[in-house]
């Protein structure tokens, strides 16, 4: 078994506010669905689990503060927001679109739409993977999990 995890995040409030009770319900679930299961491994580090801070830089890049659980800091890494920006807003479009679709569209089309969404997260997600490669090596669904988290993190900011 490997300790390259997260064990705990936290979310620097200051720098990251909540702005309603819906993005504070949406931030919850993601920090729980990417602590659930998650493979996450600073190149320079040799063990883990890890504790990792999210804090918001200049409203533009996204620090990823990592120490052990034992306190031993493991390195800040910065990644920039800026080419998520398109994606991101696409993401949160397609998903409105396939909650009306529920509504009133054919399984056929809700299928389509949730293609779609699908097809964004993964793009998203390997963006992320690219963005910290030299960083940090991250698993598939830890990726998808992480970009979930920073589209709840950023939805007043994006839209």
């Amino acid at each position: 078994m490997t300790d390259h995890y997260i064990a705990e995040l936290h979310i620097d409030e200051d720098s990251l506010p909540v702005t309603s009770i819906e993005m504070q319900h949406e931030r919850r679930v993601a920090v729980f669905d990417l602590l659930e299961e998650n493979e996450f491994r600073p190149l320079e580090s040799e063990h883990g689990p890890y504790v990792l801070t999210l804090k918001m830089q200049d409203g533009r890049r996204l620090l990823f503060e990592v120490e052990r659980t034992n306190g031993s800091p493991r390195g800040t890494y910065t990644i920039s927001l800026v080419p998520f920006r398109r994606v991101i807003k696409d993401y949160f479009m397609i998903c409105e679109s396939y909650h009306n679709a529920i509504r009133t569209a054919t399984s056929a089309q809700i299928e389509a739409i949730d293609m779609g969404r699908r097809g964004l997260h993964n793009e998203g997600s390997r963006m992320l993977s690219d963005a910290l490669r030299n960083q940090v090596e991250l698993g598939f669904n830890t990726s998808r999990r992480l970009f979930t988290l920073i589209c709840a993190l950023h939805r007043r900011t994006i839209r």
